[in-house]
């Protein structure tokens, strides 16, 4: 019998592949003998860089770039063991993890970084980068990025604009002369779980600058300032990014790459599992096992589990999710291709000591899935008689 165990991360606990090892070793007490395939998995938000590089025998890269507010952060980014393909979480330079709650100042904070973190992919040599777009303190519409590539953003005397979305409504004139000119022989592309345009109702300032520490009237001061900057763009430049599905992605560092790079914004989830090129490896395997630390209705809408499952279902694959715990309208996943879904959680605990039993309640319940798999094996049941 051969076994993927393709998981993300059990966030706070296990990183993907202890995951895996754990499910393996529950797995393996039933099932000495089978094949065992373990991948990592993410869908382009935490965790992506690690997995990224396990599942490609690369390596992560750390690097000391421009934070959220201007001051120096230690981040990282990921290359391929062939050194061709780069990835890199836009959080790891311009996350809100990176600044404490009384630090969060969403008219102020700057993409810039992550504009650093593709530079220096492009100075490795790097001729495929992805980003994703995730987990951002920003709302400055990648205007940040821009100028760490080159871009001058100017306003009405000629002065470079200061970092934030909020200086994007005193934006006059965009020099896009000294952008990085390496950029127009990558592929660049945005891994993205999110269609919110760049501005209006849905866009990045109404939807996501709350989340960032926006009152409401911060909202409507990054609203209008990018939107002034969106019309700009499109009078200067032709590139009218506004109302793209994805651009509000990451404070719209979306709309950014898209107004000065020739990125294609794609599900993160799909990005990834094409580099691990799981669908290869599903077609030959019997039964696929994922997981995520929670799984719930929200998983459908581009989680790793569900990309999983997708490429899985084309080759009929069984699919089995081993999960921390499950939330509301878990049973939507059924509906993605993850036939059943068995948590790990056997008894009320305070999370530290979830946190710490996490390793053996992970591989006890993959020896219990284990067996009833080896029963339903002996009893020989034919589906269609069922």
């Amino acid at each position: 019998m051969k076994i993927a165990i393709v998981c993300d991360s059990f966030k706070g606990s296990l990183s993907t592949l202890e995951v895996a090892r754990e499910i393996k070793a529950g797995f393996s007490r039933i099932f000495p003998h089978a094949d065992y395939l373990c991948l990592p998995m993410a869908d382009g938000g935490e965790g992506t860089v690690e997995a990224f590089a396990q599942g490609t025998g690369g390596q992560i890269m750390a690097c000391s770039v421009t934070g959220p507010l201007g001051k120096p952060v230690s981040a990282f980014w990921g290359v391929s063991g062939d050194g061709r393909t780069a990835v890199i979480e836009m959080a790891a330079a311009a996350g809100l993890p990176l600044l404490k709650p009384d630090e969060y100042a969403p008219l102020q904070t700057t993409t810039y970084g992550v504009g650093e973190l593709v530079r220096a992919a492009l100075d490795h040599g790097c001729q495929h980068i992805i980003i994703g777009l995730g987990g951002s303190a920003t709302n400055d519409g990648g205007a940040g990025f821009a100028q760490a590539l080159g871009v001058r953003l100017l306003d009405e005397r000629g002065r470079d604009l200061p970092p934030g979305g909020a200086a994007l409504a005193h934006l006059a004139q965009i020099d896009a002369s000294g952008l990085d000119a390496r950029l127009a022989y990558v592929t660049l592309e945005g891994a993205c779980d999110v269609t919110n345009p760049l501005t209006g109702p849905q866009g990045a300032s109404s939807i996501f600058g709350p989340q960032k520490g926006a009152s409401p009237q911060d909202v409507a001061q990054l609203e209008a300032a990018l939107t002034h900057y969106a019309t700009l763009l499109a009078s200067q430049s032709g590139r009218n990014i506004a109302h793209i599905s994805g651009a509000g992605a990451a404070g719209g560092l979306g709309g950014g790459l898209l107004a000065f790079t020739h990125v294609t914004l794609r599900p993160g989830v799909e990005i990834i599992a094409e580099q691990l090129h799981l669908a290869e490896h599903f077609a030959e395997m019997d039964l696929i096992i994922t997981g995520e630390g929670r799984m719930d209705g929200q998983t459908v809408h581009g989680k790793a589990p569900m990309g999983v499952a997708q490429i899985a279902k084309r080759f009929g694959k069984p699919v089995i999710a081993i999960v921390g715990s499950t939330g509301k309208d878990v049973e939507l996943v059924h509906q993605v291709g993850i036939d059943a879904v068995f948590d790990t959680v056997s008894h009320p605990a305070d999370l530290t000591t979830v946190l710490q039993e996490a390793p053996d309640s992970i591989r006890r319940v993959a020896e219990n899935i284990a067996v009833v798999v080896r029963m339903g094996m002996n009893l020989g049941i034919d589906n269609e008689k069922v």
